[in-house]
């Protein structure tokens, strides 16, 4: 059984001005992803900030969104590393606080061969009993996961579920459908490809547009799952400007400033990240409105 069908929100790690994670505001936009449509939470990933998030703030804001979500809709923790015995050992506390799956990035930095993330993914999915969700980006880890080797994993570990396909290439994800022969499902990992990747097979988003546009990202996917693709084309191509503002800075600096625009008070990035620049920033405005979400 799938770990969710339909949109799950990359969901951003409020924090207050001092850097610290600021949990009133984290409450409220989960509660708010959740009445507009959001099918799942991931938290601690990308969008999360996990690379600078100390171990036990990682696990406390997992805690913390389990809690606050109370069941009602998945919650995916990001516990990958480019350290197999670090991702391990995050995937055995993040069961252990109550998550309902997690999310494996790709090695970043070390460039492991494909035996090499075999190896890797192989040992972190048998360190828990949790279903494991496979995340390439390339882009970001300097690693591509390929098909065949998302395939293998899907055939020979139990737990291994499902991929969050981010390499941008919607050729590999047609090679990736085609080898796992429906023993993955397959997530968008990219806002812009959403409704491609569910004509292949994929059954949802792992998406950034769904922290400021929850609804319409679950609406987008919902249409391609009910067959029709006409409404759901519109919707991807209306979307399209604002994706493109959410990414014209490195995510997730512009969703974060989206955020704020919109009132969740969820602060700035952490360093080595900083707040958007102004001639971004009116762009983002521009295309929040646009798109109706401001």
């Amino acid at each position: 059984m799938a770990i969710f069908k339909g949109a799950g929100v990359a969901i951003v790690t409020p924090m207050h001005e001092d850097g610290s994670i600021n949990y009133e505001s984290f409450a409220r936009l989960i509660d708010d992803q959740i009445a507009h449509g959001t099918d799942a939470i991931i938290v601690c990933g990308t969008s999360g900030e996990a690379p600078t998030l100390e171990d036990d703030e990682h696990i406390e804001a997992i805690e913390f969104c389990v809690r606050q979500v109370k069941g009602r809709v998945p919650v995916i923790a990001g516990t990958g590393s480019n350290n197999t015995a670090h991702a391990c050992m995050m995937s055995k506390r993040a069961e252990g606080v109550g998550a309902d799956a997690c999310l494996l990035v790709t090695p970043y930095y070390n460039k492991a061969t494909q035996d090499g993330l075999i190896a890797s993914f192989t040992a972190i999915a048998k360190s828990t009993s949790l279903p494991c969700i496979l995340y390439n980006v390339p882009s970001r880890t300097g690693t591509n996961l390929l098909p065949e080797t998302a395939a293998y994993l899907g055939k020979t570990v139990d737990n291994i579920v499902a991929v969050k396909e981010a390499s941008g290439d919607i050729s590999q994800v047609a090679r990736l459908a085609l080898y796992a022969d429906g023993n993955l499902d397959i997530y968008s990992g990219n806002d812009d490809q959403i409704v491609p990747i569910c004509s292949l097979g994929g059954i949802g988003v792992i998406s950034v547009l769904s922290d400021v546009a929850p609804q319409a990202t679950h609406d987008m996917v919902q249409y391609c799952l009910d067959g029709d693709y006409e409404k759901a084309r519109k919707l991807q191509l209306r979307a399209f400007p604002l994706v493109k503002a959410l990414f014209s800075e490195v995510n997730p600096i512009p969703v974060k400033a989206a955020l704020n625009l919109q009132g969740f008070n969820v602060g700035n990035p952490r360093l080595p990240l900083t707040p958007m620049r102004e001639d971004h920033l009116e762009v983002l405005k521009k295309e929040m409105k646009e798109f109706g979400c401001l």
